[in-house]
């Protein structure tokens, strides 16, 4: 389990094509520090196991169904990426419960910078769009951040300086894709209200 809360901005160093499948090679400090294969680190939100570790870069094998359901597939080598280790038991929850299950990936539609912050609107897939409320959490590419308007194909954050400084959203562009993962809670809710009469 992860909390959104990035440690730190890598680099993609090397991208193998293995047909049905890639291996990203990544570079990060921190999130290399005491890794061992086969742990997991989030990438851009995607839930990635190390293969093999040498100082401070580690590869991941990434499989088609996550190539296809994530923006993992357009990464290149130079490309920076959101990483974060899962959080230990016993520490603080900074964000919310994240999986690194990646939902569906929207679109940066614009940006509107302000004074001391900046608001992001980005597209929100159909099938989504229920489980994004006003006030509510979302992940995108490994954020955890707060919806501050809910439309009906899209929605807003607002990003303060920290996050604008040290993680993608920093450097993404309007109509760049980015990788989303709704609040898992909402899903449980929606699933138990579907079946109440369900029996154990």
């Amino acid at each position: 389990m992860f909390t959104g809360i990035v440690e730190e901005l890598g680099e993609v160093t090397a991208v193998e094509d293995l047909g049905d499948a890639a291996r990203f090679r990544l570079r990060g400090p921190v999130v290399t520090d005491g890794a061992r294969h086969g742990d997991s680190i989030a990438v851009n939100g995607v839930c990635l196991t190390v293969v093999e570790h040498e100082g401070e870069e580690f590869t991941a094998d990434v499989m088609a169904e996550t190539l296809k359901r994530s923006s993992l597939g357009v990464l290149a080598v130079g490309s920076r990426v959101n990483l974060e280790r899962p959080t230990a038991v016993g520490a603080r929850l900074g964000g919310h419960i994240v999986q690194g299950h990646v939902d569906g990936t929207g679109t940066i539609l614009d940006r509107t910078p302000s004074e001391h912050w900046e608001i992001v609107r980005i597209s929100l897939p159909a099938e989504l769009a229920r489980y994004v409320v006003e006030k509510g959490s979302i992940t995108v590419d490994g954020i955890s951040l707060t919806v501050v308007e809910a439309g009906p194909d899209y929605f807003t954050v607002s990003l303060i300086p920290t996050t604008l400084a040290l993680t993608t959203l920093g450097l993404k562009q309007s109509g760049d894709p980015v990788n989303l993962e709704v609040d898992v809670v909402a899903k449980y809710v929606e699933r138990l209200l579907a079946h109440p009469g369900a029996t154990k």
